[in-house]
């Protein structure tokens, strides 16, 4: 094997012909080749080429805290058509990323289609085999029947398909080949091969440059550091020397958005969890301790950003970190997830797997419940939590969500019955509505269908919703009230707050009061039941 050509991103840049296809590893901010996507602008800007590019990110990559991604090559002219599960998000006061301006404007071809899907079609392509058949995504925005994930007008209908098979309806989502796949790693070796020793996730490193590799492509891997040749752990490398062409040195690279270096988070270091800030007091936390009385010790449970991801900090909190194991569609599995910009990440994790094995996981149901947060709920009981009409931006897209939604038998969706300004506080144990929110988000219709609600009862999935003021769940008879916060009123604050009537339960209850108490509720957990054979046998589980 011969030692590979070490360039600047710059130099790298001049690897990449019109029209290729560029698959890129990472997520938002985490494991991002950010210095190999700058490198590609910086050539367009002083050349106009390359161009006509369609770049793939399974996650997004780049965020709006540091970590520009994608928006490096957010150019007319250099780019034409983006496929991703998701995209660089940020609050709805600040400008919007490049690439979100593009597809607004239709400047740009653009599919938004679930991670876990295109890290199998990659998979796929580098299997010779024509695309990936899965349940994932049906009746929801990535259907042809709806939007077949088209993002604007411009954008083709394409890619994915409605096949049967068996009498079972199936989507079929073409393999895609990348002519250039761009991963990043910790540490090359002078013969390409790679380690992430401090990489958060390797998310699909391996896969994509396959992908690329098995099809004639090349394979451009950004490093922190360079060792000399053959002196690298076997065990430890991830993505051998065959599949690179090139690596670019970037000494300078982030281990996640504003984070250079954190061994707690790449598994090289424990580090107490009490290091961890508590979380404030706050309408999010009542929710999150809301859907915390779901949990049963001893369970796998997946994890969604937003309000959601609060739910294993609130178990920090009462001293049960260790109860239940949370896997993320990253790779983490176990130690605590992180908050906000690091989402993606575990601090202490038991496990660390590729984002690809995880989505094995995550589709085949192989978990217990998954908390995730929304955006609007319908009277079907229909989630979008990836477009709202003209803030789109304001949403990072799919990512995982429709991977995790598929098969997930308990689902719990957790977030704020109203959206826009408000003033609501917690008074002495009880929910105080001074301003309601002018735009509720029980709507009679989703802007885009996310997770289908009819397709939930059809497969008997328990799905819940947990808001500051009210709990409903999905029943036949439709979205039923089962649970109300002390001091609100039902017909006013929550009936009269949907756009559909909504059903009430004959045992409606009053949510529990520890809920709306800053202290911590001691909170204890029942055990999850132990599997059959072991239940057969009278063994327990230590």
């Amino acid at each position: 094997m011969n030692k590979k050509p070490i360039f600047t991103a710059r130099q790298a840049a001049d690897l990449i012909n019109d029209g290729d296809v560029i698959s890129v590893n990472s997520s938002s901010g985490l494991g991002c080749p950010d210095a190999v996507l700058e490198g590609i602008g910086a050539r367009f800007c002083e050349t106009s080429a390359p161009c006509d590019l369609t770049t793939i990110h399974p996650i997004a990559a780049g965020d709006m805290w540091g970590i520009k991604g994608i928006d490096h090559v957010a150019k007319p002219g250099l780019l034409r058509r983006v496929i991703a599960g998701s995209l660089p998000s940020g609050p709805s006061s600040a400008e919007p990323p490049l690439i979100w301006q593009m597809i607004d404007n239709d400047e740009v071809e653009a599919y938004n289609f679930p991670s876990g899907i295109i890290y199998q079609m990659h998979r796929a392509a580098a299997a010779g085999q024509p695309g990936v058949t899965s349940k994932v995504g049906l009746e929801t925005f990535v259907d042809p029947r709806n939007q077949a994930g088209r993002m604007n007008d411009t954008t083709p209908p394409a890619i994915v398909e409605l096949t049967e098979r068996k009498g079972e309806e199936w989507l079929f989502y073409e393999a895609v080949i990348p002519n250039v796949a761009i991963i990043r790693a910790t540490t090359a070796d002078e013969y390409g091969n790679l380690t992430f020793e401090e990489e958060a996730s390797m998310l699909g490193a391996l896969d994509l440059a396959y992908a690329a590799h098995n099809n004639g492509g090349i394979v451009i891997a950004q490093v922190k550091r360079v060792a000399e040749g053959r002196t690298l752990n076997p065990r430890d490398v991830r993505v051998p020397g065959i599949l690179v062409d090139a690596i670019v040195h970037a000494p300078e690279q982030l281990q996640t958005t504003q984070t250079l270096y954190d061994p707690a988070l790449s598994g090289q270091q424990r580090r107490s969890l009490k290091t961890l800030p508590a979380v404030p007091f706050s309408l999010e936390k009542v929710m999150a301790r809301r859907a915390t009385l779901e949990l049963q010790a001893g369970e796998t449970v997946n994890l969604g950003f937003g309000v959601a991801a609060l739910v294993p900090h609130i178990l920090l909190e009462e001293d049960l970190s260790q109860e239940v194991s949370w896997v993320i569609e990253q790779g983490p599995v176990g130690g605590v997830p992180l908050l906000d910009f690091v989402f993606g990440v575990s601090q202490n994790p038991d496990a660390i797997m590729p984002s690809i094995d995880q989505f094995t996981l995550l589709q085949g149901a192989g978990f217990n419940r998954t908390f995730l947060s929304f955006l609007e709920v319908d009277k079907t009981g229909n989630v979008n939590v990836h477009s709202l009409p003209k803030r789109r931006h304001v949403t990072a897209g799919v990512g995982g969500f429709a991977d995790i939604t598929s098969a997930a038998s308990d689902i719990t969706f957790v977030g704020s019955f109203t959206a826009g300004r408000k003033d609501i506080v917690v008074e002495e144990g009880q929910l105080k509505i001074r301003t309601d929110g002018p735009h509720t988000k029980f709507v009679n219709n989703v802007d885009a269908i996310t997770f289908s609600g009819e397709r939930a009862a059809q497969t008997g999935q328990r799905v819940k919703y947990v808001t500051e003021r009210a709990v409903l769940e999905l029943r036949p008879e439709g979205l039923t009230v089962t649970e109300i916060a002390p001091g609100v009123d039902l017909e006013k604050d929550v009936l009269a707050k949907a756009e559909f009537p909504l059903h009430v339960s004959g045992a409606l209850t009053t949510m529990n009061a520890i809920l709306f108490a800053p202290e911590p509720m001691g909170l204890k957990l029942p055990h999850v039941a132990a599997h059959s054979r072991l239940e057969a046998l009278n063994l327990r589980q230590p």
